[in-house]
């Protein structure tokens, strides 16, 4: 049986959905205003290998995740101005021109990572009228009120409001993790905003019609929205940092309980920060990390995958580039070894099924992904194995690792190469003729068929990713 640390109640859990052997699984998906740094995917990189390891145990995974393009606010207690015009801002563009750029940025780190895109992501911006039913609910209900033109949740009408966190009411008279200054205009200084209207932030460059005035949904309501519609009434997990416990996911349950009227998710799976040398990383200081950096440096994605999975997701991770190194020496060295097997097909299953079990294991404690990346090694040296099995079971193995362990040659057609090609020419006109919104298109619509463009000094080329 599947393990699992669950946040919500501070243990390690045997894990029962709520349908057999169907997992409802909602992750928390980027504020795409900048690039994501290398903290933020190492969370998206457990939240990949959670998936696979729920279906490499016989678990069909539906998963879904948001893509947050309004309500995000600078501050996590609705202070200061929202992230996506901000973005908008400093880069001197349209909302939605920064909202498309960083979601295919985004994505295009995943795909580098071998993380799998959800099976449902959604726009924030896409259910502002699921948001409005929600909130109508509940100021009907008493859970919310109106407030000089914004409506507020109020906590104090939720018993276990702080049991997700461990925090209490004193740790959050004013804020949270910033500084910030105290609303005036809610009832309790830790009520959370589910609606603003354009008496906030008179500046925000999207906004709707809604029963309360002209406006746009907090950060919060969006992931219950999303996950209410689309995974329903009860969630088996939800899944994020651990800078998203308060006050986020905290929020979330809050709403989306008194909502629904009953118990709305049963494990709360959270992965731990990376650190680097003066703590946690973030975007606001020091040198800014994303994956194309490394890459630029001479790094593998795939090594970085490799360096995270060689700890456990609920440990905390100092980057540095010396670990760095040294994780994608070991990768290198263990791709070799791999690559130096023969492929003859000679497959004896005597200990197939022991390996299979103890990886199974690996994955059922708590998703111990080092236990699993030194059964890989213990493969190699059993001398009862034929060279066919160990690829064998290395390639059984790597459906959750993810590490390309096994070196296949990505290759495409005549046709589909002439179609490429005709596409960049049509993309190079477009630019030539100022038409960048069709030059998007194309970009966009070769990504989603698995082709990267890449613009370079002599001209554009691609990739298959």
């Amino acid at each position: 049986m599947m393990k699992i640390y669950n946040s919500l109640t501070r243990q390690i859990e045997n894990f029962t959905p709520n349908e057999g052997k169907t997992v409802r699984m909602y992750t928390c998906g980027p504020t795409v205003y900048h690039y994501a740094h290398i903290g933020n995917l190492r969370t998206y990189i457990f939240e990949d290998i959670l998936e696979k390891g729920l279906e490499y145990l016989g678990y069909d995974v539906l998963r879904v995740m948001n893509v947050t393009d309004v309500g995000h606010m600078t501050g996590d207690s609705d202070q200061g101005e929202d992230k996506m015009l901000k973005g908008a801002e400093r880069e001197h563009k349209t909302v939605k021109e920064i909202a498309d750029f960083y979601e295919m940025a985004f994505f295009s780190d995943c795909a580098k990572l071998n993380i799998r895109k959800p099976s449902i992501v959604e726009r924030a911006t896409n259910h502002i009228d699921t948001y409005i039913t929600m909130i109508q609910k509940l100021l009907d209900t008493g859970y919310a009120y109106e407030a000089a033109g914004n409506i507020y949740f109020d906590v104090s009408k939720v018993r276990n409001y702080y049991q997700l966190s461990g925090k209490n009411q004193d740790d959050l008279f004013v804020g949270v993790r910033d500084t910030v200054e105290e609303d005036k205009n809610k009832r309790n200084p830790y009520d959370f905003g589910l609606w603003f209207t354009s008496s906030k932030f008179s500046n925000q460059a999207m906004k709707w019609d809604s029963p309360w005035g002209v406006g746009y949904p907090g950060w919060h309501i969006e992931c219950s929205g999303i996950s209410y519609k689309y995974l329903g009434e009860y969630l088996d997990i939800h899944c994020g940092g651990v800078d998203n416990i308060f006050p986020h996911h905290t929020n979330e349950i809050a709403q989306s309980e008194a909502f629904l009227g009953h118990k709305w998710c049963n494990y709360w799976v959270h992965g731990e920060h990376l650190n680097d040398s003066s703590g946690k990383m973030s975007k606001s200081k020091g040198e800014f990390l994303t994956l194309d950096l490394l890459e630029k440096k001479g790094y593998s994605p795939l090594a970085y995958r490799f360096f995270c999975l060689n700890s456990h997701y609920r440990n905390q991770l100092v980057f540095t580039y010396e670990a760095l190194d040294g994780a994608q020496n070991a990768y290198n060295k263990l791709k070799n070894r791999i690559k130096q097997l023969s492929r003859n097909p000679d497959l004896h299953d005597d200990k197939i099924d022991f390996y299979e079990e103890k990886f199974k294991e690996a994955i059922s404690n708590d998703l111990n992904t080092s236990s699993m990346i030194t059964l890989v090694y213990d493969v190699l040296k059993d001398e009862e194995l034929t060279d066919f099995t160990k690829l064998y079971l290395i390639n059984k193995f790597d459906q959750v690792l993810s590490l390309d362990l096994i070196d296949e040659e990505k290759s495409i057609d005549s046709d589909t190469e002439d179609m490429i090609l005709r596409k960049i020419k049509e993309r190079d006109e477009a630019k030539k003729n100022k038409d960048y919104d069709k030059a998007d298109k194309i970009r966009n619509e070769l990504f989603e068929k698995g082709i990267r463009i890449i613009d370079g000094k002599n001209g554009t080329t691609y990739e298959i990713i």
